[in-house]
Parts: structure tokens; sequence; C-alpha cells
């Protein structure tokens, strides 16, 4: 699994939804984490985090927010090659499966479908691990 020292990005309009993930992140352990309430923001820390010298390890965004959407957020991520590797996790009440196509096919790692239990999130960003930590 990611090392407790890790750093992630959490993007998400919505207060209490940040919050929920930032709870589970410190229930596994995870202390190192950044807050942005839109893509906009989201990729501005993101850009920050790496001119700083201390890069964002990866990303969880929520899909439907303004300014920037997770998707656009996501696709902006794939397109700089800085960041074109960082795991990113999209969090999402989308279930259409052209949606879901269409990020997959934008290079997101993993999708949690909202609502979700803290062992549904565990068990994705295992799988999310283990993508890019293969022996």
């Amino acid at each position: 699994m990611f090392a407790l020292n890790t750093r992630f990005l959490v993007a998400d309009d919505m207060p209490t939804m940040r919050e929920l993930v930032k709870s589970q992140l410190r229930a596994m352990g995870y202390k190192n984490i950044t807050e942005a309430n839109d893509g906009l923001e989201a990729l501005q820390k993101l850009a920050q985090a790496f001119e700083s010298g201390n890069p964002i390890d990866i990303v969880i965004s929520d899909w439907n927010m303004p300014k920037m959407t997770g998707l656009e957020f996501l696709k902006t991520v794939r397109s700089h090659k800085e960041f074109s590797q960082i795991p990113f996790i999209l969090l999402t009440s989308e279930t259409e499966k052209d949606q879901v196509t269409e990020a997959i096919l934008s290079g997101v790692s993993q999708y949690v479908v909202k609502p979700f239990s803290g062992k549904a999130f565990e068990e994705k960003l295992k799988l999310v691990w283990a993508k890019y930590n293969k022996p």
C-alpha cells in the first residue's frame, strides 16, 4: 500500500465530501492531505506542490465541480508530462457507461461511485497502488 508519507490532493466542491475523504485517509494513517474546492484550484495546487519540490503523489477528485470538472482536471493533468503518471481517482455518482468509458480513455486510475464505504474506498486505493507499483 502507499507509504504513510504519501501526499494526497483531494478536490471536491462540497466541504462535507472533502472531510469524508480526509477522514477515510486519516483512518488509514495518512496525514499529508491538501484540499481544493474545484478542479481549477486543484490544478494550481498540483503545480505549486511540484514547483516547491514536494509533488503530490495521488489525486482524488470529484467528477462534478464548478470551474473545471473532475474529468477536465484529469484530462489536463494527463496532458502535462510532469503529472501524466500521477495516480488519479475520480469520485462520482455518475454510473453512465459512456461517462465511465470516457474517464477510462482519459487515463483515470480508478473511480469510486458515491456513496461509498470506508472498505470500498480502501480497496480502490489498494488497486491503484498495485497498478502503479508492479514488481
